[in-house]
């Protein structure tokens, strides 16, 4: 070993100077160095490897030389204060700290934490617990050893939430959902209980107003704008009014059977038949039809509000702007080349127990709680054949075209039954309504910024604050800027929706079949195609990679 009065400290005690004659103390080895590093004195400074490299490579070539009899100086070791280094995260939403322990140098302090804080630029979502928790863990490492933590995090804008819409009352269709209960606790299938009516000063529906959000930050203290939520417009409808005391609850204003429309609800005025056929004549009324009996072949029933029919459609026509329910059967016969004797069209909803050999058109969903067979039903929304158990709804033979899905208990027949179904045909619209919307918010960026470059170049204020055209003609820009912008944030909000809708739209827009699928169904869903060649049991059926997809681990 080495003999410890060769080492020793440097004038300033900042290094360990290594002295020693090749000849006479070498050949070395770095054990044997860095045991001279181990002695008191030593044992805290930050050995420099390079440097006891290098001086065991010059002792051992000069040793047993001519050379080899000078003495050789090296600083071998020096004293290090503590470091402080800081990480931010790439969206800056995070920064973590690591404290280097000192080589006999300086320690790091709270003082010396928060000047680097300052110095970079890490202002917000501190946690003094944190800093404590670092500063403890630092008192307890040994010369070298680091300790890691998050010390700062920022908060992500809490998005507001779109305005939505809470129906106070049930419509005519949710009738057919909700069989009566017997005063023995049994429940009367054919008995749906009392048409839906309201008396001015009801509850229609209340409005639970958008929110504009929460703001965030990141570490840095840039802030982090929050989108306010999508508002919607809620109108009084026809026999409706808002509440003196609740803006945002609309109310009955008049006695009549609630309608929902597009903007919120109206009241009709209800015009009530026993049954249409040859001796009443067609009907065409403004406000809601209630037929308590059946309407019958050849006759037509036009509403601007909804139709109730409390007994059978048989081969007729009904016409609504509103719903249409039906609350036993509709009932039609097969004509020449394939027309069918019975039609619905709905605005809104079309609901019923069971169909056949009929056409159902609507823009909202379309529900048959047990059969539709050898139909054609065509809607925007949803089609659902299925009681509330789920354990009866079959759809045979004819054809559905469904914009947003098909849920079913059993599809097909034993026979083969041919039956058709369109699925999910529509995601180039969506894609196409993405293209303008993207080509719009860029026009509106560059108004923006053509704006905000005309404001730019305007000179010093003082010199046309007085001038009140100057003043009108900023105004109005400023004016501009501030629609433009607002229109903005509403397309890209838009934007985003229609994006998750792209993203969502073959997982969402599917077929759930609960108990069968038997063989020659003929399925569509997008530009996938497939027809069943065997029975499937309970199964979702999706667009997968433009291939139909059969996924049977659907839950009842």
């Amino acid at each position: 070993m080495l003999h410890p009065e060769l080492i020793e400290l440097s004038a300033d005690g900042e290094k360990a100077e290594l002295k020693l004659i090749p000849n006479t103390h070498g050949p070395i080895t770095e054990t044997d160095l860095m045991g001279l590093l181990a002695l008191p004195g030593f044992s805290n400074l930050l050995p420099l490897k390079e440097i006891i490299s290098k001086a065991v490579i010059q002792v051992n070539q000069l040793c047993s030389q001519d050379d080899g009899q000078h003495e050789l100086f090296f600083a071998i070791a020096q004293r290090r204060d503590a470091s402080i280094s800081f990480e931010l995260s790439e969206d800056k939403m995070q920064a973590s700290m690591t404290l280097t322990a000192a080589y006999g140098g300086q320690d790091v302090t709270l003082k010396d934490i928060l000047q680097n804080l300052k110095l970079q630029q890490i202002k917000l979502g501190l946690s003094k617990p944190k800093i404590d928790l670092s500063l403890t863990q630092f008192s307890s490492l040994q010369p070298g050893e680091q300790c890691n933590n998050i010390i700062a995090q920022g908060r992500t804008a809490v998005q507001g939430q779109s305005a939505r819409l809470e129906r106070k009352v049930l419509l005519a269709r949710e009738r057919l959902l909700q069989p009566q209960e017997n005063s023995d606790g049994s429940v009367d299938m054919r008995n749906l209980g009392a048409v839906i009516t309201v008396k001015p000063g009801n509850a229609l529906i209340l409005k639970h107003p958008a929110t504009t959000g929460v703001d965030g930050y990141n570490v840095c203290g840039n802030k982090l704008l929050a989108k306010p939520g999508k508002d919607l417009k809620l109108v009084a409808g026809n026999g409706t009014k808002f509440c003196d005391n609740n803006a945002n609850l609309l109310i009955a204003a008049a006695a009549g059977q609630p309608v929902e429309n597009k903007q919120g609800m109206q009241v009709d005025d209800v015009l009530q038949i026993k049954d249409v056929n040859v001796g009443y004549g067609h009907v065409d009324f403004k406000g809601s039809v209630l037929i308590t009996g059946d309407v019958g072949e050849g006759m037509v029933v036009k509403s601007s509000g909804d139709i109730t029919v409390m007994g059978f459609v048989d081969s007729a026509t009904l016409i609504a702007q509103g719903d249409i329910t039906v609350s036993k059967g509709v009932i039609g016969r097969q004509l020449k080349e394939g027309a069918l004797s019975t039609t619905l069209k709905a605005q809104g909803q079309i609901s019923a127990q069971f169909v056949q050999y009929s056409t159902l058109e609507a823009m909202g969903n379309i529900l048959v709680t047990k059969q539709l067979l050898h139909s054609h039903a065509k809607t925007k929304q949803q089609l659902t054949v299925c009681d509330s158990s789920g354990r009866r709804g079959d759809l045979v033979g004819g054809k559905v075209e469904v914009d947003k899905g098909l849920k079913v208990v059993a599809i097909g027949a034993t026979a083969g039954t041919k039956t058709e179904i369109f699925c999910a045909m529509n995601i180039s619209e969506f894609k196409q309504d993405l293209v303008q919307l993207k080509d719009s918010i860029s026009s509106m960026m560059v108004a923006i910024s053509n704006i905000e470059g005309q404001l730019g170049n305007l000179p010093p204020k003082a010199q046309w604050q007085d001038d009140e055209m100057m003043v009108e003609q900023v105004k109005v820009m400023l004016e501009e800027k501030r629609r433009i912008a607002s229109t903005k944030l509403q397309e890209q909000a838009e934007f985003e929706t229609i994006q998750q809708e792209i993203a969502g739209y073959y997982k969402n827009y599917r077929v759930d079949a609960l108990k069968h699928v038997f063989a020659n169904i003929e399925i569509h869903i997008g530009g996938a195609f497939n027809r069943t060649q065997r029975e499937h049991g309970p199964c979702s059926i999706t667009n997968n990679n433009q291939e139909i997809n059969f996924d049977y681990s659907l839950k009842k």
